[in-house]
């Protein structure tokens, strides 16, 4: 079989990940299928597909299709602009739009897929508009649709020429479902993690010197989120959190990440956060590290991990990797991050947006070693049992070779 990925980003952002491993998971379970990537962007993705074994094509967006997004309209998490400032972008981008799918689709009859698995929302469009004859084409979908006024709307109108969705959770699943109607058939496939790479004993980083911050002192408890600078990934609620922490309390916190998309309005800059710190007086307890080339090597440096996303998170890959990696954590009880745990058993769950609760369980965990050693023993048993990357291929091939069936 012949599969080719359309990813929309280059960068690693969590459907990023998963898509690789996806790749490794098919790689390993089909070795004589042929794997296609081709993405909108240059970046980390592209190398570490090819270090897989997968063909990989550059196509990039034109900067008035990259830039073209819901964030823009308010959704999700966005500034507002005005309809007509977002109708004068959508007009650029639709002037743009038939140049690339005609790339886009001389470069899929050149590879002759079999299915084609589209990710990211702008390349389940394309792919539908692109796709040689009548090739299957499978949306992975990582997101909600409800908040998003714009892609909800395209992606009803032409769900009836995409062959089958696959969802990262029942939260997405459902919400998918609702939207497109029942004439779409949605999977719910959890994302996975390589429990090689993603393991509670390995290198880790030095979190202090990356942020440029002194070394903390002995018996400094290490609190991190790892997560894209996206406004509902809830940077605002951690830092408030950090701020309600007495200095007894002997906690440093980490923002490892940075912004990641090049749509405009959906996420907070470097300098908006780092004047957030000041304005709470916690600068010299927060570190900014950027983005961190080896996740496992982050979290592992970290003895408390924090999820603080203030609306329904689709999965939360970094929960799962830090499950993985036998770490504490706290999690925001909302869409399908709230799946991936047991509250008091494999992690602590929160609130959502709610900052005083936040440093409640921080604090309970800072100053209970016995605590954390327990969620972290009991979320690593939970990772091997529900996220192990092997799954992916069982999961993932019926659906590939019912579809080529069907045609």
């Amino acid at each position: 079989m012949r599969v080719a990925y359309l990813n929309t980003l280059g960068q690693l952002g969590g459907a990023e990940t998963s898509l690789l491993e996806i790749m490794a998971s098919i790689r390993a379970a089909q070795p004589s299928w042929q794997l296609f990537l081709i993405a909108a962007q240059p970046g980390p993705l592209v190398e570490r597909a090819e270090a897989l074994g997968v063909t990989v094509r550059v196509l990039a967006f034109p900067t008035t299709i990259a830039k073209l997004g819901d964030a823009a309209m308010g959704g999700p998490a966005g500034r507002q602009v005005t309809i007509p400032t977002f109708a004068r972008k959508a007009l650029r981008a639709a002037v743009a739009l038939p140049s690339y799918l005609r790339l886009l689709r001389r470069e899929l009859r050149r590879m002759q897929p079999d299915v084609i698995h589209t990710n990211g929302f702008k390349m389940h469009l394309c792919g539908i508009w692109s796709r040689p004859g009548t090739t299957p084409v499978v949306w992975h979908i990582h997101d909600y649709l409800k908040p998003r006024p714009v892609m909800r709307r395209l992606l009803r109108m032409f769900a009836s020429r995409c062959a089958g969705a696959v969802a990262n959770s029942d939260s997405v699943a459902r919400d998918v479902a609702q939207i497109c109607g029942p004439g779409l058939t949605v999977s719910r496939v959890y994302n996975a993690v390589d429990l090689q790479k993603f393991r509670p004993s390995g290198p880790a980083v030095d979190l202090d010197r990356l942020s440029g911050m002194p070394p903390a002192p002995d018996g400094t408890i290490r609190v991190g989120l790892l997560a894209t600078f996206a406004r509902w990934k809830g940077h605002q609620v951690f830092l408030r959190a950090l701020a309600q922490l007495p200095e007894a309390a002997r906690v440093r916190g980490y923002l490892i990440g940075g912004p990641l998309y090049q749509s405009d309005g959906g996420q907070h800059s470097l300098e908006e956060l780092r004047r957030m710190v000041t304005d709470l007086e916690i600068s010299d307890r927060v570190g900014f590290t950027g983005f961190i080339e080896e996740p496992a090597a982050a979290l592992r440096s970290l003895d408390i991990v924090v999820h603080t996303s203030t609306e329904p998170e689709p999965f939360g890959l970094v929960i799962a990797e830090a499950m993985a990696c036998g770490r504490a954590a706290v999690v925001s009880r909302t869409g399908g991050a709230e799946e991936l745990i047991s509250d008091q058993h494999d992690a602590l769950g929160s609130t959502p947006g709610d900052a005083a609760a936040l440093a409640q369980s921080i604090r309970q965990l800072a100053t209970d070693g016995g605590l954390r050693a327990r969620l972290g023993r009991a979320a690593r048993l939970t990772a091997e049992r529900r996220f192990d990357r092997r799954r992916l291929a069982w999961e993932l091939v019926p659906i590939y070779e019912s579809l080529r069936g069907a045609c």
